[in-house]
C-alpha cells in the first residue's frame, strides 16, 4: 500500500515561524532553492534548524553500532515526528519505527512507515479504532503495541473480536517505582491467562521493557536478565504466537546495557532483538551527551566507532537588548527550546558581516528563561551586542522538535538547504 501523503502536502506557509519571506506555500524540498543563509541574516531567528552533516554521522554511527552487535533498530519517532527523518533513519538500516500513541501511528503509517512497535499501552476506543481501521485497511503493515494488565487485555480483546482482527502484543515487565509493565510474577500470570481467553484476536509476539527509569548499570543490567529469563521462560512454554519472538528495550541513555546483555541471547533463541533510541539522530549537550560518553568510556564497540554522536539541533536567536554589563537578553524563550533538563547552552556567536561564526568564550551563560526572552549571563568585558546572532545547543530533543512546525536543514556554512515538517 503506497503511502498516502508526502511532505509536500504540507509546505511551509509563509505564516510560519523561523522561516525567511515566502510570498506563497513552499513545498519543503524547493526551500533549498530559495537559497537563504542563517548568517545572511535571510530567515527570521529565532529558528530551529538542523545541521545536516552531523545527522548524516549520527545516522551512520549508529548503524554500525546496531549492526556490530547483531540487533535491530527502531528508533522512537515521537522525539522528532517528522516523516522526512523517519525515511532517512528506515534509508540508514532501521527496522522499523517506534511511536508512542495510536495518533503517531496513524501518522506515519499515512506517510509510508509500515512496521511499528507501539511502545505504550492501546486505551480507549477511539485508540484501539485507529489501529483496527489501519490493520483492516492495511494487510500489509506490522504493528504490535503493549499490555502490563488484565483489564487492557480484556477491552482490546474484546474490541478486536469484534472488528474480525488480530492484533499483535508484546508483553511489558517493569520495575517498582517505575512507570509502566507488570511487576512480579502473579501479575505476569494473570496477564497470561487473559491473553488466552482472546486467541484469535490477541497474538503475543514478544517483551518489552523500558529501562530508562533506573539510573545504575548494575540496576539496569539486572532488569536486562530477568526480562531475557521470562522470555526464555514463555519461549519454552510455547507461549508465543509467531516463530520469531520480538525482544525489545532501550531509551537513548543505556542502549548499550541492552545490547551487550541481550546480543549473546540470539544464538539460543529465535530473537528480533529490537533497541529504541530516539535521541541519537540529533543528540544534544545535556542528558543525553552525558549518558553517550558514559557509553564510549564503558563500551568496547562504541570507542571502537569513528568519532561519537554529535549535536545536530541549534535554535539561533537575536541578542535583543544589553541593560546591564552582564546581562545580555537574548530574543528565544520557552515557545522555541526545551528547558525541562537543563537550559540551552550558547555555543556560537556571529556578528553579522563578519566571515563565520565562532565558539561563545568561556563564562557565557544561560540563568533564566520566560515565554520569548532568555537571560545570558557575560563577563562586563564580553563582546557582545544587539543585533548579533547566537546558536544555542539544547537538552532533551523531544521538547524542541514539538515547538516547530518546520525546522530548516542547513550545511556547514549555515545555508539553508531544505526544511522538515512535524507533526506534533
Amino acid at each position: 500500500m503506497p503511502a498516502l501523503y508526502s511532505p509536500a502536502e504540507s509546505p511551509l506557509s509563509p505564516l510560519g515561524k523561523g522561516l525567511g519571506p515566502l510570498p506563497d506555500p513552499t513545498p519543503c524540498e524547493q526551500v533549498g532553492a530559495l537559497g537563504w543563509n542563517l548568517l545572511a541574516e535571510d530567515v527570521a531567528l529565532p529558528t530551529a534548524v538542523l545541521r545536516e552533516s552531523r545527522m548524516v554521522h549520527n545516522l551512520q554511527w549508529m548503524q554500525a553500532f546496531i549492526e556490530r552487535y547483531g540487533v535491530k533498530l527502531a528508533p522512537h519517532g515521537k522525539t522528532t515526528l517528522s516523516p522526512q527523518l523517519f525515511a532517512r533513519q528506515l534509508a540508514a538500516g532501521a527496522w522499523g519505527i517506534t511511536l508512542g500513541t495510536a495518533g503517531q501511528v496513524r501518522i506515519a503509517h499515512a506517510h509510508g512507515v509500515r512496521r511499528v512497535i507501539l511502545a505504550n499501552q492501546v486505551v480507549g476506543k477511539a485508540n484501539m479504532a485507529i489501529l483496527a481501521d489501519l490493520l483492516a485497511a492495511d494487510p500489509t503493515f506490522e504493528c504490535c503495541c503493549l499490555v502490563d494488565s488484565v483489564a487492557n487485555v480484556e477491552a482490546l480483546g474484546a474490541f478486536f473480536q469484534r472488528r474480525g482482527l488480530a492484533l499483535r502484543v508484546l508483553l511489558e515487565y517493569g520495575v517498582m517505582g517505575g512507570r509502566t509493565g507488570v511487576r512480579d510474577e502473579a501479575g505476569e500470570q494473570a496477564l497470561l491467562a487473559a491473553l488466552s481467553r482472546w486467541p484469535q484476536a490477541l497474538k503475543l509476539v514478544g517483551v518489552e521493557l523500558y529501562e530508562g527509569v533506573l539510573q545504575t548499570a548494575d540496576a539496569v543490567d539486572g532488569f536486562l536478565q530477568h526480562a531475557l529469563a521470562r522470555t526464555r521462560a514463555l519461549h519454552a512454554q510455547g507461549a508465543f504466537a509467531e516463530p520469531q519472538v520480538i525482544l525489545s528495550g532501550a531509551g537513548s541513555a543505556w542502549y548499550d546495557r541492552v545490547a551487550a546483555v541481550w546480543g549473546p541471547a540470539r544464538d539460543e533463541l529465535p530473537l528480533d532483538i529490537v533497541l529504541r533510541p530516539g535521541c541519537y539522530l540529533t543528540h544534544d549537550v545535556g542528558i543525553y551527551k552525558a549518558a553517550q560518553a558514559r557509553i564510549d568510556r564503558d563500551n568496547p564497540i562504541a570507542a571502537s566507532l569513528q568519532g561519537s554522536l554529535l549535536p545536530a539541533l541549534q535554535v539561533w536567536a537575536y541578542v535583543q537588548s544589553r541593560p546591564e554589563p552582564t546581562r545580555v537578553i537574548v530574543a528565544l524563550g520557552k515557545r522555541d527550546a526545551a528547558f525541562d533538563a537543563g537550559l540551552p547552552v550558547p555555543s556560537m556567536h556571529y556578528r553579522p558581516g563578519a566571515e563565520a561564526p565562532g565558539d561563545v568564550p568561556d563564562g557565557w551563560a544561560l540563568t533564566a528563561m520566560m515565554d520569548q526572552h532568555a537571560f545570558l549571563q557575560v563577563p562586563a568585558e564580553a563582546d557582545v551586542q544587539v543585533g548579533d546572532l547566537l546558536g544555542f545547543e539544547i537538552s532533551h530533543p523531544c521538547l524542541t522538535f514539538d515547538k516547530w512546525k518546520h525546522l530548516l536543514l542547513v550545511d556547514d556554512a549555515y545555508r539553508v538547504t531544505g526544511a522538515i515538517t512535524t507533526f506534533f
